[in-house]
């Protein structure tokens, strides 16, 4: 079974699959399509991607792509801990520039769905932190940009103060929120 619990901003949705373990370990269903379609996420992933950050407060993001390539992500850590962040970048949206941020573990076995129109990025918590995700297009280097981390308009509580972050220059130099015009427009369900 898979319990999928929509979050502050409900496109967000938090994924927890059930583990069932014997004396051999542990068996879980880690993604079916058709409980994310009760959900009401019903596009297909066509790439899996994995990183793997050595040192604890690695910070990876925050990322989306535009255009055709926009990309919604289905995140999951296998190994160690991360905090798990996603900002609303639709225009119109009630939650516009506000963030969920998940703790994602191997322990926890918990996922977060990151929509179309979200930036995404996370911070490690553990050493030798591994993280996989699927996504809905394929990576288009040509189509990605972000959103800089440590905005203070974005109020995301990292778990780690800015000098002890590390981080590549690429996503030390994404603009702020406020010097982004985002391409992205909020639709309502109907």
């Amino acid at each position: 079974m898979i319990r999928i619990t929509p979050q502050a901003i409900p496109d967000v949705l938090l994924i927890e699959p059930d583990r069932f373990g014997d004396e051999r370990g542990f068996f879980a269903e880690t993604y079916r399509m058709s409980a994310l379609a009760e959900a009401g996420f019903s596009k297909p992933f066509i790439q899996d991607n994995q990183a793997l950050s050595g040192a604890k407060n690695t910070l990876r993001g925050l990322h989306f792509q535009t255009g055709a390539d926009v990309q919604a992500k289905l995140v999951r850590a296998t190994r160690g801990a991360v905090l798990d962040v996603v900002v609303d970048l639709r225009r119109g949206s009630p939650w516009y520039g506000q963030s969920v941020a998940i703790e994602l573990s191997a322990a926890n076995f918990r996922q977060v769905l990151v929509p179309e129109g979200f930036a995404h990025g996370y911070l490690t918590l553990t050493e030798e932190s591994e993280v996989l995700y699927k996504v809905t297009a394929y990576y288009a280097p040509a189509s990605e940009t972000g959103i800089l981390w440590s905005d203070p308009a974005l109020n995301i509580d990292w778990p780690a103060a800015p000098g002890e972050v590390l981080v590549n220059a690429r996503d030390q130099a994404w603009p702020l929120l406020a010097d982004f015009v985002s391409p992205f427009v909020y639709e309502v369900a109907s």
